[in-house]
């Protein structure tokens, strides 16, 4: 039997392009980052449960791996549970309104939830989703 520790998931990292940007759009889905973070090439989250999200620019990537090209296509998605179908709506509709894109507008998914997917701005995918049965969120 191994006496080694099991590792334990602690963080999700994004490379950013623009980390300010990044800061805004995360910012109005609930993060919280340091009020002066937006010109740090390093930023962290405490998310629920002890999980961190981290960002770092694409300069400071390439500071320790000089070759770094960013993929292409999305290859991350993070998903967002709303209050309720109805916040589902709202959250896509203050995004979008805010100038972020759109993957998929609002909609009733055959898997029992509104649905909904906005980009951040590199790119990523980011989903909103609520059941809708209308369970209230804890």
């Amino acid at each position: 039997m191994n006496s080694t520790p099991i590792p334990r998931f602690d963080l999700i990292g994004l490379v950013v392009s623009d980390m300010a940007a990044s800061l805004a759009f995360y910012r109005r889905l609930g993060l919280r980052f340091p009020e002066d973070a937006e010109s740090a090439p390093h930023v962290e989250a405490q998310i629920l449960g002890g999980l961190r999200i981290a960002f770092d620019t694409e300069a400071t990537v390439r500071s320790f791996a000089p070759d770094w090209q960013p993929g292409s296509g999305g290859r991350i998605g993070l998903a967002f549970l709303c209050a309720s179908p109805e916040a589902v709506d709202a959250s896509y509709a203050e995004l979008t309104g805010a100038g972020y894109g759109s993957e998929l507008k609002p909609f009733d998914a055959p898997w029992g939830q509104r649905y909904a997917t906005v980009l951040d701005p590199d790119g990523n995918g980011v989903d909103l989703f609520a059941p809708l049965d209308h369970i209230p969120v804890q």
